[in-house]
C-alpha cells in the first residue's frame, strides 16, 4: 500500500515523539512492502512563530491531500501562562479539526498487564480494563459563540449542539460497541444542561436501531468518580466535547502514564492520530518524553488503512519494549532509557522479529548490533 501521511510535530515534544512514531511506521513499510511519504508542515506555536498563524494555509493544503494525518502536540509555556494571547497554539488544531470535519475522537482505554503496579490505583480495579471514549469533536463549548464584556469583567462560552451532531457521532459509538461487549454509556449532566438534554433525546432515538446494544447513562460527575473506582463498567463511553477531554485525560492514571494513550479523529473523509498528552514543554528537549502513545496513535493509523497484522506488529514490539522494561522515566523513575531509545528499540523488534528478549536486551544495554 502507498501512503501519503501529512507529519504535523507541532511544539514542545511533539517533534521528539513524532520522529518515533516515523521510524516505527518505517519499519513497518519495510516489513509488509508498504511506501509511505512523509510530508511535514507547521501547526501550533511554530506556525505562529515564523507565518504569524497557529494554522498556515499551507498546512491545511498538506492535511487535505494527504491521506492520513500524524499529530504531535500544540502548546507551549509562553502562551499557556499568558491569558491575554488571541491568538493561540491550541487554534491551529481546533481550526484543523473544523476544516477537516473531523468530527468524533477514539480513545482507547486499556491497562497493559506489566504495569498493573505502576498505576497509583489498585491491581484489582484496574485488571482487565478494557474501554473507550468517543468524544465529539466538533461541536460544544469549544466551538461555541464566545463573548468578553468590554470592562473584561464577564466572560462566556456558549456550549452548542445539533441533533444532526449528536446522530452522527452516535451511530458510531453504537456501531464499535456491537464489536465489542455491546455496552454503551452517555455520560451528560442532563439534570442541569438543555444540551445535555438534546443529548439524551437523540441518543434514545438511535439507539433503538441497535437492539443488540444496551445503553446507559451516567452524569458527568458519576462518570468521572466510575473510572477510578469501577472502570471495568465500561465498554463505551459516548460523551460531549468538553466532557470527553477531561475523562480521557482522567482516564490515564489508569494506564500510570498519559504518554500510553493515543487517540484518533476521524470524519467521514480524513482522519488524524495522535497521542492524547500536551506539549509538556518543561520537558523539550531534555529526551524524557515517553513516544508510546505516539506510537500507538501510528498503529490506528495502520488500522484505519486495514492493515491489521501490522498495527499488531507495532502493539507486540510495544508489550516487549514493556515486558523488557526499555520504558522512560515516566513509567520507571529509575530508567535510563530516552525518548529515542525507546523509538528504536520498538522499530527493531519490528525489523527483527524473530530475535530473542536475550538479543535484544543486549543492544539496547549497550551493544552496537543485534548478536
Amino acid at each position: 500500500m502507498k501512503l501519503t501521511i501529512a507529519v504535523l510535530p507541532g511544539d514542545g515534544i511533539g517533534p521528539e515523539v513524532i520522529k518515533q512514531s516515523k521510524k516505527v511506521l518505517e519499519a513497518i513499510a519495510h516489513q509488509f512492502n508498504h511506501t509511505f511519504i512523509f510530508k511535514e508542515g507547521l501547526i501550533g506555536a511554530a506556525a505562529i512563530e515564523k507565518e504569524g498563524v497557529p494554522l498556515p494555509q499551507k498546512t491545511l493544503d498538506l492535511c487535505l491531500e494527504a491521506d492520513a494525518i500524524l499529530f504531535g502536540a500544540v502548546g507551549t509555556r509562553q502562551y499557556d501562562n499568558d491569558p491575554t494571547f488571541t491568538v493561540r497554539p491550541e487554534h491551529g488544531l481546533l481550526q484543523l479539526r473544523k476544516s477537516l470535519e473531523l468530527y468524533c475522537s477514539i480513545r482507547p482505554v486499556k491497562v497493559f498487564e506489566q504495569l498493573l503496579d505502576k498505576s497509583p490505583l489498585k491491581r484489582e480495579i484496574i485488571h482487565d480494563v478494557d474501554f473507550q471514549i468517543y468524544r465529539e469533536l466538533a461541536g460544544g463549548m469549544y466551538y461555541g459563540e464566545k463573548a468578553v464584556s468590554k470592562d473584561k469583567k464577564t466572560a462566556s462560552d456558549v456550549c452548542e449542539y445539533t441533533e444532526q451532531e449528536v446522530e452522527k457521532i452516535t451511530h458510531l459509538a453504537f456501531k464499535a460497541a456491537q464489536k465489542r461487549r455491546k455496552k454503551v454509556t452517555l455520560v451528560d449532566k442532563a439534570n442541569i444542561l438543555e444540551s445535555s438534554r438534546l443529548w439524551r433525546q437523540v441518543v434514545l432515538k438511535v439507539a433503538k436501531q441497535y437492539k443488540d446494544v444496551t445503553l446507559d447513562f451516567l452524569f458527568i460527575d458519576n462518570a468521572s468518580i466510575k473510572i477510578i473506582t469501577n472502570p471495568r463498567e465500561f465498554d463505551i463511553i459516548l460523551t460531549q466535547n468538553m466532557f470527553g477531554d477531561i475523562l480521557s485525560n482522567e482516564a490515564s492514571v489508569l494506564e500510570c502514564s498519559i504518554g500510553l494513550m493515543a487517540s484518533a479523529e476521524v470524519g467521514e473523509k480524513y482522519a488524524l492520530f495522535k497521542p492524547i498528552h500536551g506539549s509538556y514543554s518543561l520537558a523539550k528537549g531534555k529526551s524524557i518524553a515517553n513516544p508510546i502513545a505516539s506510537i500507538l496513535s501510528a498503529a490506528m493509523l495502520l488500522e484505519n488503512f486495514g492493515l491489521f497484522n501490522e498495527s499488531e506488529m507495532v502493539q507486540k514490539a510495544v508489550n516487549k519494549s514493556l515486558d523488557l522494561q526499555i520504558i522512560t522515566s515516566d513509567i520507571n523513575k529509575n530508567s535510563n532509557f530516552s525518548t529515542a531509545k525507546v523509538g528504536d528499540f520498538i522499530a527493531d523488534v519490528i525489523y527483527y522479529p524473530d530475535d530473542s528478549d536475550m538479543n535484544f536486551n543486549n543492544i539496547h544495554i549497550g551493544q552496537s548490533t543485534i548478536i
